[in-house]
């Protein structure tokens, strides 16, 4: 028979988990805004292309969108693993899953942005 005290702690091991796989989410999108500053200056001081630049803008608004949403997130994830007593289950679960997906589409369209912006930094050859 499972004990409440091994579904507390199971409950409590998945939401470690997810803390955890947030805590990473976030040093990729710092590392991501760093990269963003640097390819800014590029493009200001090399491409000097108005679209390049309004790309990159958009891409610093959605990651700090979602950096700011995963901070809530993780302000919940704190909470109910200090207070809480819900059990993880399929709609944590899912929930958690959302908060991923948003992130890994964030990172595929810097992905492909970037690969983007390197094309056209091949254009320009130093002689």
């Amino acid at each position: 028979m499972i004990t409440l005290h091994k579904i507390d702690l199971h409950r409590r091991l998945c939401i470690k988990k997810d803390l955890n796989e947030v805590c990473y989410w976030h040093n990729v999108l710092e590392a991501f805004n760093t990269e963003l500053d640097h390819l800014s200056v590029i493009e200001k001081q090399l491409i000097k292309n108005v679209s390049v630049s309004s790309t990159i803008l958009a891409m610093r608004r959605k990651n700090v969108m979602l950096m700011a949403s995963l901070c809530k997130y993780e302000q919940e994830l704190n909470r109910e693993l200090e207070y809480g007593t819900t059990e993880y289950d399929l709609n944590r679960l899912k929930v958690h899953e959302q908060r991923r997906d948003s992130y890994v589409l964030l990172i595929e369209r810097f992905n492909i942005f970037k690969n983007q912006f390197y094309t056209l930094l091949k254009k320009f050859r130093r002689d």
